[in-house]
């Protein structure tokens, strides 16, 4: 049976938000979060969840709400709700983009590092290069 936040007391607000951070916190790695995610969510939660995201990262990108809009087929309440949820008392998206960010930097290195000739041959000839440092960028 669905249940209304506005009919929830106070204690019962908190107790069952309590629970879902402590049960977020908990969960280790992409992988395990993954998991957590698509169990808890549905599909559509999930994906409207991740464009909220998405929107977000474009927002402290500079993009322009009519670019944003006309690319994503939102609508300007969800664009300025998200802008407002940025600028306002909630640090948890900005702190999440940034996250997020400093990861993808991570996967470019490694994807760039992992697909160069250098790396193969170190991994074909491991003790051919036990002397020699790896090349600093």
């Amino acid at each position: 049976m669905k249940v209304r936040a506005k009919k929830l007391t106070d204690v019962q607000r908190i107790e069952t938000l309590d629970a879902l951070y402590t049960a977020a916190g908990a969960v280790r790695g992409r992988e395990a979060m993954k998991l957590f995610l698509r169990d808890l969510l549905t599909e559509s939660e999930r994906i409207m969840l991740g464009r909220r995201i998405v929107i977000a990262r474009r927002i402290l990108a500079g993009d322009h709400h009519d670019d944003i809009a006309t690319d994503m087929h939102v609508g300007y309440d969800t664009i300025y709700r998200v802008r407002r949820w940025l600028e306002d008392q909630l640090p948890g998206y900005e702190q999440a983009i940034q996250g997020m960010e400093a990861e993808f930097e991570k996967r470019k290195e490694k994807k760039l590092y992992a697909t160069s000739a250098l790396y193969r041959l170190k991994k074909k000839y491991p003790l051919h290069f036990l002397l020699f440092p790896t090349p600093k960028k």
